[in-house]
C-alpha cells in the first residue's frame, strides 16, 4: 500500500498525459495543411549499397566544404517498394551538402507520377537513431542520479512535452489567444511539476504562486514592450509559413512571440521560485520567531545570489538560439540607427530581457508570499 502511494502521483500524471494526447484531436485536428509543392512525394528509409562514381572537390572559397556529384546505388528499407534497388544521382552543393558513403543509412524523397516512381533524391542523413540514443542517455542519467525523484522528473518532462504539443498548440490553432493558452499551460506545467517533485506542502504552493506571478509579469512586460515597439511577432522566423497556417486555421499570430517568452522562461522562473521557497521554509523551521519582514529580507538576500546566474541562463539561451543572426549583424557594416530598429533584433532583445525581468521579479514575489504564508501557518506543512 505504501509503495502504491509513493507512485500514485507518477501514475496520475501519466494517465492525464495519455488523456491529453487522446483528446487532442477533439480540440483541433493536426496535419491539416496540404504540402502543395511536394504533394506526390513520400519519404522512406534507405541504405547506400555502393558509390558507383564520384566527382567531388573542395569548394574554392570554403575549403572545408566539398561539392560535386555522386552516382550511387541505394536499397529502400521501408514503404511499399522496400527491398528494391535504385541508381540515383546525389548533387552535393554548399546548401545541400549531403555526401554519402557505402553502408550509410539515409532518408530519400520519392516522387511519383501516376503511381510510378519518377525520381528519387537524397533528403537527409538518417539521424533518428542518434536522437533516440541521446534521449535514452538523458533519461537514464536523470533516473540514475535522481532515483525516485529522477523518475518523477522524467514524468514531469513528459507531461510538459504533451501539454505544449497536444494541448497548447491545438488551443492556439482553434483560435484561443496564444497568451491565454500559454498562461493556462504554464499553470498546468508549474502545478504538476512542483507538486509531483516536492509533494503537498507550503513551500510547493508558495513556489507555484511565485512562479505564476513571475511568468505573468514577463508576459505583461513583453506584451507592453512589443506594443510600444510595434512588434507583433510577424517578424519572427518562418513568418511566411506561419501566415499560411493562419490562413487555414484560426491561429492568431499577434500573440505567438509573447507566448514563446512565457514558455521559454518558465523553467528558470520555476527554479528560482522553488529555491527561494525551500530556503525560506528551512530558515523558518529552525527559527519560528522570525517576523514576516525578516523572512522577506532573507528571501531577497538569497535571491540576489540566484538572480545573476538565472538571468544569464535566459540571455545565453536566447543568444545561442540567435547565434547565426548575431554573426550576420557583427559581420555587416550596419549603422546603429538601422541595427537597433531592425524588427528581428528588437524581437530577440525583448524576448531575452522580458524573460530575465520575469526571473528577477520572481524573487520578491516568492519571498513576499512565503513571508506571509509561513508566518500565518507556522505549524502546517
Amino acid at each position: 500500500m505504501k509503495s502504491l502511494k509513493r507512485y500514485a502521483g507518477i501514475i496520475v500524471v501519466l494517465v492525464v498525459s495519455i488523456l491529453i494526447v487522446a483528446t487532442s484531436k477533439l480540440i483541433y485536428q493536426g496535419g491539416f495543411l496540404k504540402d502543395k509543392a511536394r504533394k506526390n512525394v513520400t519519404y522512406e528509409k534507405a541504405i547506400v549499397k555502393s558509390i558507383d562514381t564520384e566527382k567531388v572537390q573542395k569548394d574554392e572559397k570554403l575549403n572545408y566544404i566539398e561539392v560535386g556529384m555522386q552516382n550511387i546505388t541505394v536499397e529502400l528499407r521501408s514503404g511499399e517498394h522496400m527491398g528494391q534497388v535504385f541508381q540515383i544521382k546525389n548533387s552535393i552543393s554548399r546548401l545541400y551538402n549531403t555526401k554519402v558513403e557505402k553502408d550509410m543509412e539515409i532518408v530519400v524523397a520519392i516522387l511519383k507520377d501516376k503511381g510510378q516512381i519518377s525520381d528519387i533524391t537524397i533528403y537527409s542523413y538518417k539521424r533518428s537513431n542518434v536522437i533516440y540514443a541521446l534521449v535514452g542517455i538523458f533519461i537514464l542519467s536523470i533516473i540514475g542520479i535522481g532515483r525516485l525523484k529522477g523518475v518523477k522528473s522524467v514524468v514531469a518532462l513528459i507531461f510538459t512535452f504533451v501539454s505544449i504539443i497536444f494541448f497548447m498548440i491545438p488551443l492556439m490553432l482553434r483560435g484561443i489567444s496564444p497568451m491565454v493558452a500559454a498562461i493556462g499551460v504554464a499553470f498546468m506545467i508549474t502545478f504538476v511539476t512542483l507538486y509531483l517533485l516536492n509533494g503537498r506542502s507550503k513551500k510547493t504552493y508558495c513556489a507555484i504562486i511565485g512562479t505564476l506571478m513571475g511568468i505573468v509579469a514577463a508576459g505583461i512586460i513583453s506584451y507592453v514592450s512589443g506594443k510600444f515597439a510595434h512588434l507583433s511577432g510577424l517578424t519572427m522566423e518562418n513568418t511566411e509559413n506561419m501566415l499560411y497556417v493562419a490562413e487555414n486555421s484560426s491561429l492568431k499570430l499577434h500573440g505567438i512571440m509573447f507566448a514563446g517568452i512565457l514558455i521559454a522562461s518558465l523553467g528558470a522562473v520555476m527554479d528560482v521560485a522553488m529555491s527561494i521557497s525551500s530556503a525560506l521554509y528551512e530558515i523558518f523551521s529552525l527559527n519560528h520567531k522570525l517576523s514576516s519582514k525578516d523572512l522577506f529580507k532573507s528571501g531577497i538576500n538569497i535571491g540576489q545570489d540566484i538572480i545573476g546566474t538565472m538571468s544569464n541562463t535566459l540571455i545565453l539561451a536566447f543568444a545561442g538560439g540567435s547565434l547565426s543572426l548575431i554573426i550576420l549583424i557583427v559581420s555587416s557594416n550596419m549603422a546603429s540607427l538601422q541595427l537597433l530598429n531592425l524588427d528581428i533584433v528588437g524581437t530577440e532583445i525583448i524576448q531575452g530581457i522580458s524573460g530575465s525581468i520575469g526571473v528577477v521579479l520572481t524573487v520578491p514575489f516568492t519571498a513576499f508570499i512565503c513571508s506571509l504564508v509561513y508566518k500565518k501557518y507556522p505549524k502546517s506543512k
